[in-house]
């Protein structure tokens, strides 16, 4: 049976495989995990980012919770990242946030913060997944009477955590012209004010969610937009926030993408030149760019790799005390200031390194050389993608292709946590190389286990 628990929560396309049903019941096993061993009544954080099916679902998770007999303080639309904050400034026993962050409007999901406003171990999913797999049988308890949850409203929560942002990271921009692409999603109604707050001059694409324009065509998985917006306002530089404002990427003054892997080497850099950056180390995934390796190795960092997904990184981080972490994707963490990916913050602390600097960001980005790498997704259906990876036929066409690199490239392939596909990575020298490679490793994987 395929686990319900991904690397990011339950997630699907709403109303098919993210029913309503399910997320009751998400919301009442949940409650009964999280809050289970309180001795007072439980309160639960619900947010939610802007598509169209998060009202569906916010009712029916915020029904389960309480069921379960846990009040749920509803905190609206809002970023990933201000429900890990604001679960532990409300002081709630737990957090849940409704969105299926890059993915497109018909999909969403349902992930978990504990009351430290961390995501879920394995194993505590694992214990929500199977109250789950017991249900209705479980259920025959429920509380009544006064015992029942309620649903309360927190309506400033977004207002809460655009304050906390600039009192943690706060950084003159005045003199500065902004752009912003805020992906029709969760940080639309506060990304430009808070930049705008703190002295820059905003332009901002990307602020008028309808439910189904969140990430399309806009945001930092689109950020052409951005950067004709940059260009066109004769702007310092742009930031590309993703649909729930976990990740960002930049765009220079010339329009020029600066992804995850070159900002996390400009903060590493500085927080290491401020003696704030623990043991001189950087947490990323195998997805990394083996120019940031090269860059560390000349800036006296040490590099720690980890599989693929933020939280791993953040696992890793937490074990030995890591100040900074992150995906090539635009996820960073930054353990001082946040326990998730956070967007805004991490734009933030770009900008400050940028500004202490004295260095527009086409200076800063040459710190590191990005070696050419190529993307490729095969859509495979969830059943098939172990037998994809462990396919011979595929795996020696995969040593084939290594073979071909001769220690001057890498093959990456793995599987998805959040979506039906096979991801292929190919990185190298020559880009006009390893781009046909990658499409016919892609073409094979699909060929033999797609739909």
């Amino acid at each position: 049976m395929t686990r319900l628990f991904g690397t990011d929560g339950v997630r699907g396309i709403a109303n098919q495989e993210l029913t309503p049903d399910l997320a009751f019941r998400l919301g009442w096993a949940g409650a009964r995990v999280l809050a289970g061993a309180c001795k007072h009544k439980a309160t639960i954080l619900v947010g939610q980012d802007a598509r169209i099916s998060c009202g569906m679902l916010e009712s029916a998770l915020v029904a389960g919770i309480c069921s379960a007999g846990a009040d749920a303080l509803v905190a609206g639309v809002v970023p990933t990242p201000a429900i890990a904050y604001l679960t532990r400034k409300y002081t709630c026993d737990a957090g849940v946030m409704i969105s299926a962050s890059h993915n497109s409007y018909e999909f969403n999901g349902i992930k978990f913060f504990s009351e430290s406003g961390h995501k879920l171990p394995d194993e505590t999913e694992d214990r929500i997944e199977a109250l789950i797999g017991r249900y209705p049988e479980e259920a025959t308890d429920r509380p009544t009477g006064d015992l029942v949850g309620r649903r309360l409203e927190r309506k400033q929560a977004a207002r809460d955590y655009a304050e906390h942002l600039k009192r943690r990271m706060g950084v003159d921009l005045s003199g500065l012209r902004i752009g912003l692409d805020c992906a029709n999603g969760a940080c639309a109604a506060i990304a430009p004010g808070l930049f705008a707050d703190l002295g820059a001059e905003v332009f901002a694409i990307g602020v008028e969610p309808d439910g189904i324009n969140i990430n399309a065509g806009c945001g930092s998985l689109h950020p052409d937009k951005l950067r004709q917006l940059v260009r066109r306002e004769n702007c310092d530089l742009g930031i590309g926030f993703d649909g729930d404002a976990d990740r960002m990427l930049a765009v220079d003054e010339h329009g020029e993408l600066v992804d995850g892997d070159v900002a996390m080497a400009i903060i590493a850099r500085d927080m290491k030149q401020k003696g704030h950056l623990k043991d001189d180390t950087l947490v990323v995934t195998v997805m990394s760019n083996l120019g940031l390796d090269l860059m560390a190795r000349s800036n006296g960092i040490r590099i720690v790799k980890t599989k693929v997904g933020d939280r791993y990184v953040l696992e890793e981080m937490l074990r030995h005390g890591y100040t900074v972490g992150g995906e090539q994707s635009g996820h960073i963490i930054l353990l001082e200031h946040a326990t998730t990916g956070d967007g805004l913050l991490s734009a933030l602390r770009l900008l400050r390194a940028l500004c202490d600097s004295g260095q527009r960001l086409s200076e800063a980005r040459r710190v590191m050389h990005v070696l050419p790498q190529v993307q490729r997704s095969a859509r495979i259906p969830n059943g098939n993608k172990q037998a994809a990876l462990q396919d011979a036929e595929i795996c020696s066409r995969i040593a084939a292709i290594e073979q071909e690199l001769a220690g001057r490239g890498r093959v990456l392939v793995r599987a998805s946590g959040t979506e039906p596909i096979i991801r292929v990575m190919l990185e190298g020298e020559d880009i006009s190389k390893i781009g046909p490679l990658a499409d016919a490793l892609t073409d094979l994987i699909t060929s033999r286990f797609g739909t």
